[in-house]
C-alpha cells in the first residue's frame, strides 16, 4: 500500500465529473484522498467538490495525458476517454485503473461480444456491421436490436429493428446486431477486483427499464431469483474480471431469458446506476469498494443491511429549464427515504437528475414506498 494514501496527499484523477464521480468523491472524503477532475462542462456536478477541476475534453490525448501526470492514480466514471493517452501514462508507471487494455475492449460493443465468445461467456447470438446497408445480409435475423459500437449511454445508442423498419429506423454507423432475447428478467451482478486478486461480489440487483426511455427506472435487492441463478450470474461476473485483468468495479448486466439461462448484456467498467443502492443499502458502498480495489485496499463486506429499491429520477416529459424537484417535501416525511441529487442546474426529458433508495427490513414494504416515491416527485423547469 502506498504510503501517501490516507494523508491528504494521495491525488485520485477522475475522468469524468459527472454523479458517479460526485458520489465517488462523497466516499473517498472519509479516506483523506485528494480528488482531481477532467471535465468538459464547466457545470459539472464534481466541479465543487474536488480539490483540483480541470474543464477540459476527456477525448483529446493532449489533454488526458497532460492531467495524468499531475495526479498519482487515474480512474474513470465513463468509458468514452482516451485511451491512448492512458496507454502512455501506463507505459511511463502511472497507475490506471481500469486499465486501458480493458477498457479498450469494454468501450467498443464489438469487441465487448467477440471477448465473450473467445472465452465462452453466455451472450446472445450477433452479428457485426459496419453501416445500414450491411443489415441486407441478415433480414433472416430479424428482429433484433441494433447497438452503436461505441458513444451509447443511457439507453443512447440502440435501436430495435425488423424487416419492415430498418431502413428508417437503422443506425448507419458501425454496430453490433444482437438477436432478440425472450427476456424474464434483467439482472446486474457488481463485483470488485483489487490488485492483488481479491475479489467480491455484491447481491443481485433486479432492474426495471423506463418504456420509453430505455434506462433504469427502478430497482431492487436482492433480485427475485433462485439461489442458483444467483450463484450462476456471480460466477459469471467473477470469470469477466478476471478474465479482462479488471482492477476495481464491473457491473455486468445478464439477461435471464424465458428458458432460465443467464445472458450476459453489457459491462462497465466503474461504478453503475445498478449499484446505488448498495450506499444504503449494504456494508460497503459501490463506490468505496471501486476505491479500495484501486488503492489495493482490502475489499469490504458487500452484505446486505436491509432489502433496497433504487428509484430514478428522471427529467419530466415536457419541461427543460432550471430543475425544480417537486413533491420533495412529501417523500422525506418517509422513513427509510434517501435522496440523492447529482447537481444539474438544468433538467430535460428522460434527463438522469438524481436517485432516492428506499430501504426496509421487508422488500414487499420497501417496494410500495418506491412506488409512493413515484408517483409524488417529478423534476420540473421553473426559474
Amino acid at each position: 500500500m502506498n504510503d501517501k494514501i490516507f494523508t491528504g496527499e494521495y491525488k485520485v484523477g477522475i475522468l469524468g465529473g459527472g454523479q458517479l464521480g460526485q458520489m465517488m468523491i462523497q466516499a473517498g472524503i472519509s479516506y483523506n484522498i485528494a480528488f482531481h477532475v477532467l471535465d468538459p462542462s464547466a457545470e459539472a456536478p464534481c466541479r465543487h467538490l474536488c480539490e483540483r477541476f480541470v474543464q477540459g475534453d476527456f477525448n483529446n490525448f493532449d489533454t488526458v495525458y497532460n492531467f495524468g501526470k499531475t495526479v498519482d492514480l487515474i480512474t474513470i466514471e465513463i468509458e468514452h476517454v482516451n485511451v491512448d493517452a492512458l496507454e502512455q501514462l501506463e507505459s511511463e508507471g502511472k497507475a490506471v485503473y481500469p486499465s486501458p487494455t480493458s477498457l479498450r475492449i469494454i468501450k467498443d460493443k464489438g469487441l465487448q461480444k467477440r471477448f465473450y465468445r473467445e472465452h465462452n461467456i453466455p451472450t446472445a447470438p450477433f452479428h457485426l456491421i459496419d453501416n445500414r446497408a450491411d443489415i441486407k445480409d441478415f433480414l433472416d435475423f430479424l428482429p433484433a436490436a441494433q447497438k452503436l459500437r461505441t458513444g451509447g449511454y443511457d439507453g443512447k445508442g440502440v435501436s430495435i429493428i425488423d424487416q419492415s423498419n430498418y431502413i428508417d429506423q437503422a443506425f448507419d454507423a458501425p454496430s453490433v446486431l444482437e438477436q432478440k432475447v425472450a427476456i424474464a428478467k434483467e439482472l446486474s451482478f457488481v463485483v470488485a477486483r483489487n490488485s492483488a486478486g481479491e475479489a467480491k461480489a455484491f447481491p443481485a440487483v433486479e432492474l426495471v427499464f423506463h418504456p420509453e426511455y430505455n434506462l433504469v427506472e427502478h430497482l431492487f435487492s436482492p433480485a427475485a431469483i433462485s439461489p442458483d441463478i444467483e450463484k450462476q450470474g456471480e460466477e459469471i461476473a467473477m470469470q469477466l474480471a478476471e478474465k479482462l485483468g479488471l482492477v476495481g468495479l464491473l457491473a455486468v448486466e445478464m439477461f435471464l431469458d424465458q428458458s432460465g439461462h443467464l445472458l450476459v448484456n453489457e459491462v462497465a467498467p466503474r461504478p453503475h446506476n445498478s449499484g446505488h443502492q448498495t450506499i444504503e443499502g449494504n456494508l460497503t458502498s459501490q463506490f468505496e469498494q471501486h476505491l479500495r480495489a484501486i488503492l489495493g485496499l482490502p475489499l469490504g463486506a458487500t452484505n446486505t443491511v436491509e432489502s433496497s429499491v433504487m428509484v430514478n429520477l428522471l427529467g419530466a416529459e415536457g419541461h427543460t429549464g432550471p430543475a425544480v424537484y417537486e413533491g420533495m417535501d412529501k417523500i422525506l416525511q418517509l422513513p427509510g427515504v434517501f435522496p440523492h441529487l447529482y447537481g444539474k442546474a438544468i433538467t430535460k426529458p428522460g434527463r438522469k437528475m438524481g436517485h432516492v433508495t428506499i430501504v426496509n427490513d421487508n422488500l414487499s414494504k420497501a417496494l410500495e414506498t418506491a412506488e409512493f416515491v413515484k408517483q409524488h416527485i417529478r423534476v420540473v423547469s421553473g426559474g
